[in-house]
């Protein structure tokens, strides 16, 4: 397929270098992700959703910078990613957090981001998400594990920027399942259902009774970081290589890409590492890009959208076409993507 049939809404052919691989919806780029945003048209974007390297004390594999320049840092990505969404537009921002070095203090540099991007380059903090990973394991091991006078770290925040105040969203697109109870409400309201005023002063009456089809998802999303047989993890055990060492379960991406974009739309990974991001954006019928500086991130990234029964040759022959710089065509499998079409609980 020649890159200007690619359905993605930005002339990605026209780039300085093509794609390392690309389907039907959406291309991986491996570079710098402030060149790669500069090549793209301004306003062309609904959503910039990313999980960039935490600004951690000890230096990881795929890089960090300190706390102490870390938000002057993120800026420079920040101001451009402003330039380039649409006016309804929204930038997603995971963020671990992180203890002062030698101290168990904590930093506070995952808060001072959303000041500095609202204060100083134009952002609104639409809502302050909290993503709790009931599966990380006890971190730090010195305060927690060794000195035990600190509980385990399993929250990172989730910072939802708006270029607007009234960004796109629809949060029907995201609603959880009702708990058995409210099940059995509906059911029959009159058995379990007494309508009065709350002692918060909400006057709950029967329409509360009313199926809606779920729940309105909380701000704290409950996801577990588990997975350990996925088609990329395999795809990387086959060939022996290292898979990226910070993943996020796509749970995460899939809940604000259904809530903040609809299908056709935009949606760009400025760090996408194993890019789940633009996985989960395939499986929903949206147009993405990803951006990695590390070839062999990228070049494994592909195996999410490969056919789950793909032989190991074939395998490693899309693996080594992305490393020595050939453009790959990738048929996204439907029988990968067809699995984040189920109802999510977050």
């Amino acid at each position: 397929m020649p890159l200007a049939q690619i359905r993605v809404p930005v002339s990605i052919d026209k780039f300085t270098h093509p794609p390392a691989y690309f389907t039907d919806l959406g291309a991986a780029f491996c570079g710098d992700s402030l060149e790669l945003l500069n090549q793209l048209p301004d306003e062309s974007i609904n959503l910039v959703l990313t999980s960039p390297p935490f600004a951690l004390q000890r230096e990881k594999e795929y890089g960090n910078k300190d706390a102490t320049e870390y938000v002057e840092w993120l800026a420079e990505f920040a101001r451009l990613v402003y330039q380039k969404l649409k006016p309804d537009g929204s930038f997603v921002l995971d963020l671990g957090g992180a203890y002062e070095k030698g101290k168990p203090v904590r930093s506070l540099y995952n808060f001072r981001v959303p000041i500095y991007l609202c204060d100083e380059i134009g952002f609104f903090l639409a809502e302050d998400f909290y993503w709790f990973n009931p599966s990380k394991l006890p971190s730090p091991i010195e305060w927690v594990n060794k000195r035990k006078i600190r509980a385990k770290d399993s929250v990172n925040t989730v910072w939802w920027f708006s270029k607007s105040e009234f960004p796109k969203a629809d949060v029907s697109k995201v609603l959880t399942p009702y708990s058995s109870r409210m099940k059995q409400l509906l059911k029959d309201p009159d058995k379990f259902y007494d309508p009065k005023k709350r002692p918060s002063g909400h006057d709950i009456g029967r329409a509360f009774a009313k199926d809606n089809g779920g729940s309105i998802p909380s701000n704290l999303l409950q996801i577990a970081n588990s997975e350990s047989n996925g088609q990329y993890l395999r795809g990387c055990k086959s060939l022996g290589i290292k898979a990226h060492p910070a993943r996020f379960p796509s749970k995460l991406p899939e809940f604000f890409i259904r809530f903040l974009t609809d299908p056709g739309d935009l949606v760009v990974d400025i760090f996408s590492g194993s890019n789940t991001t633009g996985f989960v954006a395939e499986a929903e019928g949206r147009n993405w890009l990803a951006f990695e500086k590390d070839i062999q991130y990228i070049a494994a990234s592909s195996f999410r959208f490969m056919d789950e029964n793909i032989d190991e040759d074939r395998l490693s022959l899309f693996y080594e076409k992305v490393m020595s710089g050939e453009s790959v065509e990738i048929i996204a499998n439907a029988t990968q993507l067809s699995f984040l079409e189920t109802a999510a609980t977050y």
